[in-house]
C-alpha cells in the first residue's frame, strides 16, 4: 500500500510530538531526584576530603546525609573582610548560585583561573573534633581546566596552610588524562602539601612531571601525565581560591585566631 506524502509527513510529526511529549514529561518528573543525586553527590565529595568516606566506599545516601549532618558545620564567608556572615542561613545557600547571580556576586579581578565572576560570599564547611574543636576546613573551589570547568573542594588542617585533601565533584576533562583528577592515587599526593611559603604568599603548585615527597618537596604536586593545561588549571584554581582575591583574608583571621 502506498502512502501519501502528505500522510507521511504527518505521520512523522505526530511521532515526533508524541516523543517530545514523552521526554519532555520524563525531565519533568525525574527534576526532583536528579536534583536530590546531585547534592548528595556533592555532600559525598565533601565526605570524602573530610576523609569520612574512603575512596570506593558504598555508601548509600541516607548514610551520606547522616555523616555529613553529623560531622559538617556550614559556614557562610565574606570574602572581602574574611569574617563569619551570621544572618544567612547557612545550610539553604550555594555559592555557586551566588556566583552567577550579579546581585550576589562582582567581576573577579583578572586571574589565571579564568574565574568571571566572585560571590561576594561563598560557604564552607568545619569539620568537627570529638573535643568540640575544628579539624579542617573545607573551601569551594573551580576554574578553568583544558576543556572544562572543574568544581571541587580542597580541604585544609586547622592550621590553614597544610593541604588534607582535594577533591573535584564536576569536571569534563579526557577520560585518561586529564580526567585523572579523579585518580585516587593522584589526589593522595596532596595532603600534607603546603600551601604558604614562610612570606605567606601562595606557593603550592602541580608541576609537570614528578614532584618529590612531602618532607622535602611541600608546596610541589606531581602534574597529570599528558595533561599539562589540566595540571596547569589545577595550579591556578587552587592559588586562586586559596588567595589574596579570594579565601586568603579568611584563612588569615582564622590564624589569627588560632594564634591568640
Amino acid at each position: 500500500m502506498a502512502f501519501s506524502n502528505t500522510y507521511i509527513i504527518g505521520f512523522a510529526g505526530a511521532v515526533c510530538v508524541v516523543c517530545s511529549i514523552f521526554v519532555a514529561g520524563s525531565a519533568v518528573a525525574l527534576k526532583d531526584k536528579q536534583d536530590l543525586n546531585a547534592v548528595v553527590d556533592k555532600q559525598t565529595q565533601v565526605l570524602k576530603v573530610a576523609g569520612l568516606v574512603k575512596e570506593g566506599e558504598p555508601i548509600k545516601a541516607a548514610e551520606v546525609t547522616k555523616r555529613f549532618e553529623e560531622n559538617l558545620v556550614p559556614r557562610i564567608v565574606d570574602l572581602a573582610t574574611g569574617e563569619y556572615v551570621e544572618d544567612v542561613d547557612a545550610k539553604a545557600f550555594d555559592t555557586q548560585d551566588a556566583m552567577d547571580d550579579p546581585a550576589t556576586s562582582i567581576d573577579a579581578p583578572a586571574n589565571d583561573a579564568k574565574v568571571q565572576r566572585l560571590p561576594k560570599q561563598a560557604k564552607v564547611f568545619e569539620l568537627k573534633n570529638p573535643d568540640g574543636g575544628v579539624g579542617a576546613i573545607i573551601l569551594p573551589v573551580q576554574g578553568k581546566g583544558l576543556w572544562s570547568t572543574l568544581k571541587g573542594f580542597v580541604a585544609l588542617s586547622p592550621d590553614t596552610t597544610t593541604i588534607a585533601g582535594l577533591t573535584f565533584y564536576s569536571h569534563a576533562e579526557t577520560p585518561g588524562l586529564g580526567g585523572e583528577v579523579d585518580n585516587p592515587k593522584w589526589k593522595a599526593l596532596w595532603p600534607g602539601r603546603k600551601v604558604f611559603d614562610d612570606k605567606g604568599e601562595v606557593k603550592i603548585s602541580v608541576i609537570k612531571g614528578q614532584a618529590g615527597p612531602v618532607a622535602e618537596d611541600p608546596y610541589r604536586v606531581d602534574g597529570l601525565s599528558g595533561a599539562t593545561i589540566t595540571s596547569r588549571g589545577v595550579s591556578h584554581l587552587v592559588q586562586f581560591w586559596l588567595g589574596k582575591q579570594a579565601f586568603g583574608p579568611y584563612l588569615e583571621k582564622v590564624r589569627s585566631g588560632a594564634k591568640k
